[in-house]
């Protein structure tokens, strides 16, 4: 890696941190104003799943091209640019007028937020060393809960307030500002930085994930509602020629020596195996968690988005905490054991959860949540930290970038297709109105999920004891 001199400094490890953020809060934001959105652009239930789908799939589908590029034009460029498109998308997303133009925007989101994100961790890498390097590494785990309280609080005020009679669309516009503060600074205070050995773009494995995720997110999203027609099941057809065709060319690419977006030895590895495992069980469950509780405050308990932020306070702090102290715990304890602690934890606050709901009723507000999500989000963060690092044991560290890139493509893979698969479920409990009796449902859904994943852990756990944990 070619390092530059100059470390960020307070100032450029603010305006990283600030870019890590803004994909971070936006998931959260948008969450919030659900509602708003179905009222003000008369959506359906499935384009609202869309409406988190799409983000998360074009973020999946254009990671690793982030990556890359950043990597071979430098990564300051490509985190401007991605702030840039970003703000652009951010800006149209609030000026839209259809849900169909919404969606579209919602796509160039996520595609920004796919250029922002690989080269925030790099540039930290490779310019940070010692106790600066890990006091870093350490806010970059712990942001994600920092950004859940402001988008979650943020959010629901901004809609609620109904600046300029706006409403939702604040939520999208407060974007903007933000990003053109980032880059405004950035060129001055973020050092540049890029790889001495840049390697190519793998384009066909990119456009087949994009064309595999799109045949699964389209007739899971909209099969129910449109009562499965053929082009729909033709489309899940789709899958397994496209599958196919992916792996043809990786192995092509493998033979000549280049690097292919899901390299297959890479995939052979128990623990990259096992990294999958948690991403379908885990990252779907948890996104499509958000947007099921959003749906459940706003249109089933009436709150105003400004409640149904709040009511997410007491998570957001308790995944901060966990995620400042899992390092330490996981340096300590076996990764296994952490692993099933988290999942424990979470487990226990679902079940709390399902208890809140079916006691409380309509009279369910964020007090009588607080408990209940405040152990789902310690059990998540431990559990989002021990997924890089089981899904990395088994890789050597000329791979680690290949094996980090195929990590991080499954978690926002997983988180984009979560809203629409198990969306789905919970929009068919909730289709006779009984919000309670639908959430109630969902989450004995993703208990099961869970324990299915816990029961996975334990047959696992002798190779995690095993083997040796790489520095990452």
């Amino acid at each position: 890696m070619k390092t530059s001199a100059v470390s960020p400094g307070r100032a450029g490890l603010l305006l990283l941190l600030t870019g890590q953020m803004l994909p971070l809060i936006d998931t959260s934001i948008t969450n919030v104003a659900l509602d708003s959105i179905t009222h003000s652009l008369h959506t359906s239930p499935t384009q609202l799943e869309l409406i988190v789908a799409l983000y998360g799939v074009a973020f999946a589908v254009c990671l690793a091209m982030g990556s890359k590029l950043g990597d071979n034009y430098g990564r300051r460029r490509l985190f401007m640019w991605g702030v840039a498109l970003f703000g652009l998308a951010s800006l149209l997303c609030g000026m839209a007028n259809s849900i169909h133009s919404l969606l579209a925007a919602r796509v160039l989101q996520g595609a920004g937020a796919a250029l922002i994100v690989p080269q925030i961790l790099a540039t930290l890498h490779v310019t940070l060393k010692g106790s600066a390097h890990a006091r870093a590494i350490s806010l970059y785990g712990g942001i994600g809960g920092i950004a859940f309280i402001v988008g979650q609080m943020g959010g629901g005020w901004l809609v609620s307030a109904d600046f300029a009679g706006l409403g939702w669309r604040n939520a999208f516009f407060i974007n903007v500002p933000i990003c053109l503060l980032v880059l405004a600074f950035s060129y001055r205070y973020v050092p540049e930085t890029r790889s001495e050995t840049p390697s190519g773009i793998d384009w066909p494995g990119t456009l087949y994930l994009a064309a595999i995720l799109c045949c699964l997110l389209f007739p899971m999203a909209l099969g129910m509602e449109l009562h499965w027609p053929w082009a729909l099941k033709l489309l899940l057809l789709a899958l397994v020629p496209l599958v196919w065709l992916m792996r043809a060319s990786a192995r092509e690419k493998e033979q000549r020596g280049q690097t292919p977006l899901l390299p297959p030895r890479l995939l052979k590895l128990p623990s990259i195996r096992f990294g999958v495992l948690i991403a379908l069980l885990f990252f779907s469950a948890w996104s499509g968690f958000m947007f099921c509780m959003a749906l459940t405050m706003q249109s089933g308990l009436g709150m105003a988005p400004w409640q149904s932020g709040n009511s997410f306070i007491a998570l957001g702090i308790a995944y901060f905490i966990s995620a400042l102290y899992a390092p330490k715990l996981i340096a300590r304890y076996s990764m296994g054991r952490i692993l099933l602690t988290g999942l424990t934890v979470q487990i226990s606050g679902l079940l709390l959860l399902m208890f809140t709901f079916w006691y409380f009723g309509m009279h369910t507000y964020a007090l009588t949540l607080a408990p209940a999500t405040a152990l789902v989000g310690y059990g998540q963060a431990l559990i989002v930290n021990s997924f890089y690092r089981i899904g990395m044991r088994d890789i050597d560290a000329r791979d680690a970038g290949a094996g980090s890139a195929i990590l991080s493509t499954l978690q926002q893979s997983t988180l984009g297709l979560g809203p629409a698969v198990l969306g789905s479920v919970f929009l068919a409990l909730a289709s006779q109105g009984d919000y309670t009796a639908a959430i109630v449902g969902f989450l004995a859904l993703e208990v099961v999920m869970m324990l299915v994943l816990a029961a996975l852990v334990l047959s696992y756990r002798r190779h995690l004891n095993r083997s040796p944990l790489p520095s990452i």
